[in-house]
């Protein structure tokens, strides 16, 4: 079969999509002249009731296939204006004039590693509307310009006409009737939730007025839109199944646009960096960017999402790894684009163009102002409550938000302490170990530990208390050096926070005076003149 019968095919289950509410109301319609002309007496009114409440939800459906729109990614905030950005615009419609497609109507920023194309269309897709280009601040980052060209150029492929000219309405009518799908779930999840609410609300009162509270009970609502949701669901994966060959051959018609703009070589870099950049923004924001948010911190302005580029330069070896490591497999059975490694090899065993060598600069400098752009980010990302943390450089953020964190973990030991009569300090549990070497294996049981280790009988289990007890021992010394300024924790951009000792070899002196302290013949002697003693501060 041809591109265009293949295309014209999907395009018929398409409209196929619209006809399947007409279809299911004439088989009701049908249904009902049947049974007046067949039958009499109140059942035929029951049997036309019944075939009404049916129709409802048919009807409803018809009308939400035209509903939903594109949703835009998560983090859509900054439009920029070509006079804002003008250097970025004139790359954007450069593309699109070499991909042989028109320019989006706007650029909008966003905060994710991600480009994508959108339209406001209608038809399920097959009427264009206003387009959109979003663009991933953090992927401009990771890519020069002939990268970033690259991907515009795969996302603007899929509003070409490649294959032929059904081909962006059948791209478009895809995600359009993913979106309905969703859409009808999403109906009945709120319908759902406000009965929920409701009933909640009126069972509170009764407790409140010393009654008894009726159950929670909501197994039935939202059923007919549950049910039209599965209808189309069982419609919709055939006609993804059947248009999905379509789809991922577009899919490389689109890589193949972006070697025509950018070159063999910066195409198939792109897709590589694509796939260490995401792993990357991941990893940088849970442990980077927001690390002190539970300790009521941020980095400067521009640096939560900003920040990124600091993580790169450091771990350019393992994004290298990330880079040659690539997907063997499509993420879902559906998904429309091949695998990651697939489409990369494919790109690859083109012939050379001869650009490889050609120079590029950063994509961030298309930027008027890379800095502004990403403060302005935060600003319209961040809630209102985020942005009102305390701003700090990212020595201190690392630093206090350790601290806090430490010493918010030693809760539980001091706990323990207390409950034995050592007091909550390290001073005070030094003094108890003193007075009643007894007292470690009691403070032991108190702290948490392995199920190995509460098995443990006799003798095993004092071996077990000796490392517990030496490890909360350690956390209790950070707390008390940090606090009193002696150590401080040092931000690393390639590897985890680690502590800074006072001096050299204080660490190794550290490690003999825990041992010494938990010995079977306890010694504090050491750890008392390391940590507490006026010298070490």
């Amino acid at each position: 079969m041809g591109a265009s019968l293949r295309a014209l095919r999907a395009l018929v289950l398409l409209a196929g999509f619209y006809l399947l509410g007409v279809f299911l109301l004439a088989a009701l319609a049908g249904a009902d002249y049947a049974v007046f002309t067949s039958l009499h007496g109140p059942i035929v009114y029951d049997i036309v009731i019944f075939s009404v409440v049916l129709a409802i939800p048919v009807v409803r459906g018809m009308f939400m296939l035209r509903t939903p729109k594109a949703d835009p990614p998560a983090g859509i905030t900054v439009t920029v204006t070509e006079a804002e950005e003008p250097a970025l615009w004139e790359a954007v419609r450069e593309v699109a004039r070499q991909v042989g497609t028109r320019a989006p109507d706007e650029i909008v920023l966003i905060e994710k590693v991600n480009a994508a194309v959108g339209e406001d269309s209608s038809l399920l897709g097959l009427r264009p509307g206003t387009r959109r280009l979003y663009l991933g601040l953090p992927l401009m980052m990771g890519m020069d310009e002939m990268q970033l060209r690259a991907v515009l150029a795969h996302e603007m492929g899929h509003y070409a006409n490649f294959d032929t000219r059904l081909s962006p309405l059948i791209a478009r009518g895809r995600a359009q009737l993913i979106r309905t799908i969703a859409h009808f779930h999403e109906r009945s999840d709120k319908k759902v939730a406000r009965e929920r609410a409701r009933q909640e609300k009126h069972a509170a009162k009764r407790r409140a007025k010393g009654r008894r509270a009726t159950m929670i009970d909501t197994p039935g609502l939202g059923a007919t839109y549950r049910g039209m949701a599965s209808v189309y669901t069982a419609y919709g994966n055939f006609y993804l199944r059947s248009s999905l060959s379509a789809a991922r051959r577009q899919e490389l018609a689109a890589d193949l646009a972006a070697v025509r703009v950018a070159g063999r070589d910066s195409a198939a870099c792109a897709l590589r960096e694509l796939n260490a950049l995401g792993s990357a923004h991941d990893f940088y924001m849970s442990s980077y960017a927001t690390l002190g948010i539970d300790a009521g911190l941020l980095p400067r302005p521009g640096q939560v999402f900003g920040g990124l580029r600091k993580l790169l330069d450091a771990r350019a070896t393992d994004l290298e790894k990330l880079r040659r490591e690539l997907p063997t497999e499509p993420t879902s059975p559906y998904d429309s684009h091949p695998a990651l490694a697939e489409r990369v090899a494919r790109i690859e065993a083109l012939p050379d163009d001869s650009r490889a060598g050609q120079a590029a600069r950063p994509a961030l400098e298309l930027l008027a102002d890379a800095d502004a752009a990403l403060a302005a980010l935060e600003q319209a990302v961040l809630t209102p409550q985020t942005l009102a943390l305390k701003r700090v450089d990212w020595e201190d953020l690392v630093h206090e938000s350790m601290t806090v964190y430490v010493a918010q973990g030693v809760r539980e030991i001091r706990e323990a302490f207390t409950a034995e009569g050592a007091g909550p300090g390290l001073a005070a549990l030094l003094d108890a170990i003193d007075a009643d070497p007894a007292v470690r294996r009691r403070i032991a049981d108190r702290l948490p530990t392995s199920q190995q280790a509460a098995a443990a009988p006799g003798h095993g289990a004092r071996e077990y208390a000796g490392p517990v007890l030496r490890r909360a021992l350690n956390r209790l010394v950070t707390v008390e050096l940090t606090a009193r300024g002696a150590t401080r924790w040092q931000l690393s951009w390639s590897d985890s926070a680690t502590l800074r000792y006072p001096a050299d070899g204080f660490e190794d002196q550290l490690e003999l005076a825990l041992d010494a302290a938990v010995a079977d013949l306890p010694d504090t002697e050491p750890l008392r003149k390391l940590v507490l003693a006026p010298a070490s501060v």
